[in-house]
């Protein structure tokens, strides 16, 4: 008796496609580095195939259409480059429809699980959904105990930076104070540091009342863009 062949949809398969048609097998490696995939590392087996995010966008777009199903198939590849179209794709889409992307990027939450996938897609899909829904699940987020969900929580933050809007972020910079992992220091650090570039004295009042317990990987990104006299002075302490 012949064995019956899966049915794969031409869709998906030309993503993959195209994607290994980009790849780059020493980029690969460089980026299997980068990005912490050894073991008990933060990237733990996630697994690279070296195509730049530029690339990944070019990719995204011109399979802009695919269905949702081929979406979820993608965003649920053990390799990254294919997670990260999966999520450009419904970047795009979030525009036509954000109530259902939205919902379909919170129910898939735990598949957003690498800082960049992270950063590409929280603040643009969840900053304008939460807007005027409330955004009490940022809160619940800063305080889960995944690594991701944190950073989702603080860079969903940088939509409303830009519209010069500071309190969620501060918040939730308030509560990640404490965070043990480096990657949410640098993420809370670059969010302080994009609120002093449109306001400097917010950043500075929040930098006052807490620059000397932060850690210092997040207090060097906070005051990165600071006059060099001034850094000195909330690096040494006598700010």
């Amino acid at each position: 008796m012949s064995r019956s062949v899966p049915h794969r949809d031409p869709e998906l398969n030309a993503i993959k496609e195209d994607l290994r048609a980009l790849a780059d097998p020493r980029k690969a490696r460089v980026l299997q580095r980068f990005f912490k995939t050894g073991p008990g590392e933060y990237g733990q087996g996630d697994l690279f195939i070296g195509v730049t995010v530029p690339k990944s966008r070019q990719v995204a777009k011109k399979h802009a259409g695919a269905g949702m199903d081929e979406v979820k198939e993608l965003l649920y590849s053990k390799i990254h480059e294919e997670r990260l179209v999966a999520l450009l794709i419904l970047v795009d889409r979030y525009r036509r429809d954000p109530e259902g992307v939205a919902r379909f990027y919170l129910d898939n939450l735990g598949q957003v699980n690498n800082w960049d996938l992270v950063d590409l897609t929280a603040p643009k899909i969840l900053g304008p959904f939460l807007e005027k829904r409330g955004r009490s699940l940022l809160y619940r987020l800063a305080r889960s105990k995944v690594l991701w969900e944190r950073r989702v929580a603080i860079l969903t933050t940088y939509h409303y930076i830009h519209a010069r809007d500071f309190a969620d972020a501060l918040k939730i910079s308030e509560i990640l104070l404490r965070d043990e992992h480096d990657l949410m220091h640098k993420a809370v650090g670059w969010m302080l540091r994009e609120i002093g570039k449109r306001d400097t004295r917010a950043e500075e009042a929040f930098l006052q009342k807490h620059y000397k317990k932060m850690p210092r990987t997040m207090l060097r990104y906070a005051i990165e863009k600071f006059p060099e006299r001034t850094r000195r002075a909330y690096l040494e302490g006598t700010a």
